[in-house]
């Protein structure tokens, strides 16, 4: 029998993906740097206590303010008290980042896109663009402005 680590979940059930995790930590390195598969192993599970801390203290954080729904401000209480203050500026303007990329894709996708939807190479360069940022916030670097995709003058009427 697997243990139990968490509440009703098995070690497995409360992972992240490996092909995903294994791709930001190849990003957030030099390219000549390798890091060895139990090297990654470990910095997966630290990824995943890192999230389990953060959360339990979510909720406690919640729980004293009387709220059964952790809200984003419960979780930046939470980096503070458990001594991550330093980084609450940077999660919270990703937090935003995120707000504004998820209420723009709601209005591309949703009944104000006028029956207009990205072509699988829009959406892979879309994606691209999304990575470079996040990988440009995460090192500090400037983000570069996103740029408008060109119309193809025979559609426009």
């Amino acid at each position: 029998m697997e243990p139990m680590d968490i509440v009703g979940k098995s070690k497995e059930d409360a992972s992240l993906p490996k092909a995903t995790m294994t791709k930001i930590i190849k990003e957030m390195l030099p390219p000549d740097v390798r890091v060895a598969r139990d090297t990654q192993d470990l910095l997966i599970e630290c990824c995943v206590e890192f999230i389990n801390l953060v959360s339990s203290e979510s909720n406690e954080v919640c729980s004293r303010e009387d709220k059964r729904t952790i809200a984003p401000e419960h979780v930046l209480r939470a980096l503070e008290v458990l001594g991550f203050g330093e980084y609450i500026e940077e999660v919270y303007s990703a937090y935003e980042q995120h707000r504004l990329e998820t209420m723009q894709d709601s209005l591309r996708g949703g009944k104000w896109n006028n029956g207009v939807e990205m072509s699988e190479e829009e959406a892979a360069a879309e994606q691209q663009r999304m990575f470079a940022e996040a990988r440009a916030r995460m090192n500090g670097e400037a983000i570069p402005p996103k740029q408008q995709p060109e119309t193809d003058p025979s559609l426009e009427s």
